[in-house]
């Protein structure tokens, strides 16, 4: 039952996250990124991440760092899965005087977002930063997720902050690498192959595991392992564009414009047979 109540809001998301690419038109959503996030969001949301809906900013909160920027609308998303969103209509154009939602997230706390996204390869070190205040603040109750890619791990920024993070052995970081194979230019493995990922980031001083990014009982057991007073990175595996045919390991669909065409045969694939434009 819990697997399909996932499976459900993982439905559920991909739909908002098309209807969202959809509303941007020529702005052009990333809506291959944010496809291969889905899993992994949804069972954090709803199972892992200790938020309170009420008080978004409660200290001993966790927080999600999205890095790969791309991801943002994945992350909304899950949020109007789980609540934080009460309505998509909330999220409006993403774009815009007056909004709080836009296609690479801007830190809000208030509205649930702890961290500004845009240039790749920042997103661990301000995780580091935030440890160490939780630390020093004495709060050992709160996590810090950071959601990055795996042409993101081209950034030697990346690999400095994980090494400061395994020196310091901040346990509250918890490292989600989407592994999708696709990065902007191609595939991943012809412009800096990273085969070895789990053992780099065992070797910065990590506890490192590899599962299917889309494999709700691996990603559970992923989110509940033990640490053993390591930060931990988790190498997922996924498919950029999971779930729309035209979409899955495409690159042209790191950053693309939805037709009406192609929003409705993406929401007919999605399982939504009412759709007009």
């Amino acid at each position: 039952m819990l697997n399909e109540n996932i499976h459900t809001a993982a439905r559920r998301m991909r739909v908002d996250i098309v209807e969202m690419c959809y509303r941007l038109h020529e702005n052009a959503g990333h809506l291959g990124g944010c496809m291969s996030l889905v899993e992994l969001l949804a069972v954090l949301y709803k199972e892992f991440l200790h938020y309170n809906v009420h008080d978004l900013v409660a200290e001993d909160r966790d927080r999600i760092v999205m890095s790969k920027g791309q991801g943002s609308i994945a992350m909304y998303a899950a949020m109007h899965e789980v609540g934080i969103v009460h309505d998509m209509s909330e999220v409006g154009k993403l774009l815009g005087k007056g909004n709080v939602y836009f296609k690479q997230s801007v830190r809000d706390p208030g509205h649930g977002i702890d961290f500004s996204s845009g240039s790749l390869g920042q997103g661990l070190a301000y995780a580091v930063g935030i440890a160490l205040g939780l630390r020093k603040k004495g709060n050992d109750r709160s996590k810090i997720y950071v959601f990055v890619g795996d042409g993101e791990c081209d950034e030697g920024s990346v690999w400095e902050a994980a090494s400061l993070a395994g020196h310091m052995e901040l346990d509250n970081i918890i490292v989600v690498v989407d592994r999708n194979g696709l990065q902007i230019d191609g595939y991943t493995r012809d412009i800096n192959r990273m085969d070895d990922l789990v053992d780099r980031w065992k070797a910065f001083g990590f506890s490192s595991m590899e599962i299917d990014g889309h494999n709700i009982e691996e990603i559970r057991h992923a989110y509940a392992a033990e640490q053993n007073g390591k930060p931990k990175a988790i190498i997922a595996n996924t498919v950029k564009g999971k779930g729309i045919s035209f979409a899955e390991d495409e690159v042209e669909w790191h950053q693309n414009v939805l037709t009406d065409e192609l929003y409705l045969r993406a929401m007919e694939e999605l399982g939504e047979k009412n759709v007009t434009v």
